[in-house]
């Protein structure tokens, strides 16, 4: 296996760090994003452009195939408020109604099959146990657990990497500036949707978004406080 890494890249925030972590790391990197049917596929538009900047910053010559897989599975599903048209809030059972079950686990089992082809064995994702809304497929319980079930279930070893696991946003903003310096973080600012509304419209001193969703809370206090830092 050569040194290559294939980064679950949404078009937000924490994915567009983790893929500048990757590529400081590994020789060649390989993105991949879901169509799932998501209301906020402003995301999806998003990522070419992304692509394209991120291949104009330092270790850009390794950026490498992009993919875009289907699976709209989790729309059919429904009963979220990411992919229904309803307001998000705290569920009956304790969770947030943005919570999607088992997205996670389709997106790592969609991306080491691709990563089994491709002859990738080391997948990059943005789980943060830190800001993860309470999402049990953030925790890295859940994460270790998917290794040893794809490890098992594909007769190879399947390493996935976390970077952001145990960082805030704050941190996280800390970390794109020390990957890729003052570019990274006004590439973040300018061209990442992390908005659950998908809104590109607003513009505020941490990106684009409405202002007022969960994500778009959390992404604009982390931002103050890694100003402030």
């Amino acid at each position: 296996m050569s040194t290559s890494a294939l980064v679950l890249f949404s078009g937000g925030q924490d994915s567009t760090t983790c893929l500048a972590w990757a590529l400081a790391r590994f020789d060649r990197v390989e993105t991949v994003g879901f169509d799932y049917g998501q209301r906020h596929r402003a995301e999806l538009e998003a990522r070419p452009g992304l692509l394209a900047a991120l291949r104009k910053l330092p270790n850009g010559d390794r950026l490498g195939d992009d993919h875009l897989l289907p699976l709209d599975t989790l729309k059919a599903i429904g009963g979220s408020a990411l992919t229904d048209d309803m307001a998000i809030d705290m569920g009956a059972d304790g969770l947030p109604t943005s919570f999607v079950p088992g997205r996670n686990l389709m997106f790592l089992t969609a991306a080491a099959a691709l990563g089994y082809r491709r002859e990738i064995a080391d997948l990059v994702g943005g789980m943060c146990e830190t800001d993860y809304s309470g999402y049990p497929d953030c925790r890295a319980d859940t994460i270790q657990a998917m290794v040893s079930a794809l490890s098992l279930g594909l007769a190879r070893d399947i390493r996935i990497h976390t970077p952001l696991m145990w960082l805030d946003k704050a941190a996280t903003w800390a970390l794109a500036e020390e990957l890729g310096g003052a570019e990274l973080v006004k590439v973040i600012m300018a061209d990442t949707v992390t908005c659950y509304e998908g809104n590109r419209t607003y513009a505020h001193d941490w990106g684009l978004g409405c202002g007022a969703c969960p994500a778009c809370e959390l992404r604009a206090a982390g931002y103050v406080k890694y100003r402030t830092r």
